[in-house]
């Protein structure tokens, strides 16, 4: 059994289909070098996968076996390993980024000519690949249509979790196979410090019961982000220690309004993986072709203002701080500083998506890529390109109190309620405070802003 983004031994399909298949199951999970090369040595994801790790490996000893923790290329590891110990089967669940596809792809074929073979299994996802088409066969592009699809196919008994599956013979690994600590991988710096977020299987189930209380009142809360309002599960969605039949089995069982528009979102979960599935090439450029080659003039100093949470404009700043310091960022206030990327500064979606990428602990390609070509209006998305959130407005609505603001931007702490969502357009400010030296000025005026951006995207054919 091999454990990728699945990081859990209960409603695993594929660990319940070896165990049912053999009568002993070898568990592994693989520190891919491919993916770890390409990250800093403080990336907290690695914590986070390490705590997870750790919680698998105990919950496997319970019932007599453990994991086995490898590092190298899984194109090599995995059939190296099957190999060694006379697997003749691998499991493993599915995964849908190209990167995964083109690994397992190359797992299969050195494990088929071994005479070995490889099984992916459905697993973090209710419908998968061509399990929802058109009536024309084809993959849908907007979103409605493929959600009443999903919910006309869907049957309760989908949503209901796999049987436990520790009921077979695990085995155990030697010592010097089992989790390194993670600076003998490079990764010392590597810490759950700032994190909101529990980790393992037990936060996971934690996390899930605590939503389970607030999820009725969903709909009303989900896009404040000075309240909780939100489930902060996307991160145990992403690596699997909860599985998404767990997911929407709690949004059926409640029945609420609120449960109802997070079955939504965990819907539009589904459809961006099933939108990588069938066209990989949106990881690399735009869904719709006329944006492919838009040259976008925004400049450099602003991108880092942006990223650094120094735009003058305190939403957008508050949302960027707070995703430098935890590695999470509400919803929201995705939505609301990808459009200020694209739309206000005119610097490339691409740039804000490699920066979530980096930052984010719950990054999903599938759902990072979605979000920002929706944002930047490049995607399979019904409304046009002048769809423009106006930053200002957006936190008035949002954050009516600045109780948000004021938690990561402090030095604004002391204003009002209305200025501080636009310090420059206060009639007047607090004694001491400095626009400009302690606070800066926006970088751009989002009216002309607005006005270019319409003339950028407009002149497309």
């Amino acid at each position: 059994m091999w454990f990728r983004r699945d990081l859990r031994a209960t409603d695993n399909t594929a660990l319940y289909q070896a165990l049912q298949s053999s009568p002993q199951v070898h568990c592994v999970f693989v520190l891919d070098s491919n993916i770890l090369q390409q990250l800093p040595a403080d990336d907290r994801r690695l914590a986070f996968i390490h705590s997870a790790l750790a919680e698998l490996d105990t919950s496997l000893r319970q019932h007599g076996g453990s994991l086995r923790v490898l590092h190298g290329d899984p194109a090599t590891v995995i059939p190296q390993l099957a190999r060694e110990l006379n697997c003749q089967q691998v499991f493993c669940n599915r995964d849908y980024e190209p990167y995964a596809r083109q690994r397992d792809a190359q797992v299969a074929a050195s494990l088929t000519a071994e005479g070995r073979s490889l099984h992916c299994c459905k697993d973090q996802v209710i419908f998968e690949c061509d399990e929802i088409l058109t009536g024309q066969g084809k993959p849908y592009t907007m979103f409605t249509p493929y959600m009443k699809a999903w919910r006309k196919r869907f049957s309760a008994l989908l949503a209901e979790p796999v049987p436990a599956p520790l009921q077979g013979a695990i085995a155990t690994v030697p010592a010097a196979q089992q989790l390194p600590p993670l600076a003998d991988i490079g990764f010392a710096g590597a810490s759950l410090e700032g994190l909101k977020v529990a980790t393992g299987r037990s936060g996971a189930l934690d996390l899930l019961q605590d939503f389970g209380r607030r999820l009725k009142h969903y709909r009303s809360c989900r896009d404040f982000p000075a309240i909780k309002g939100v489930s902060y599960l996307s991160a145990h969605l992403r690596f699997g220690t909860l599985s998404v039949r767990e997911a929407v089995t709690l949004a059926l069982a409640d029945g609420s309004d609120g449960a109802e528009c997070w079955l939504n979102e965990l819907i539009w979960r589904e459809f961006y993986q099933q939108l990588l599935w069938h066209f990989p090439q949106v990881a690399e450029t735009s869904f719709k072709e006329v944006y492919r080659d838009l040259a976008f003039p925004g400049e450099d100093a602003w991108f880092a203002a942006w990223c650094e949470g120094r735009t003058g404009y305190p939403i957008v700043d508050a949302a960027m701080r707070q995703l430098n310091h935890s590695g999470y960022m509400h919803n929201r206030l995705r939505m609301i500083v990808a459009s200020f990327l694209v739309k206000d500064l005119l610097i490339d979606w691409r740039r804000g998506e490699a920066y979530f990428a980096a930052k984010l602990l719950d990054f999903d390609l599938a759902a990072n890529n979605g979000g920002w070509q929706w944002a930047a209006s490049t995607g399979c998305d019904a409304q046009p390109y002048f769809r423009i959130f106006n930053p200002v407005t957006q936190s008035e609505k949002f954050d009516p109190e600045g109780k948000f603001i004021r938690r990561y931007v402090p030095e604004l702490a002391m204003l009002d309620n209305k200025a501080i969502h636009a310090p420059w357009l206060a009639k007047s400010l607090p004694a001491g405070f400095r626009l400009g030296q302690d606070y800066p000025e926006p970088i751009v005026d989002h009216a002309q802003q607005r006005e270019l951006a319409l003339a950028l995207f407009g002149r497309t054919p």
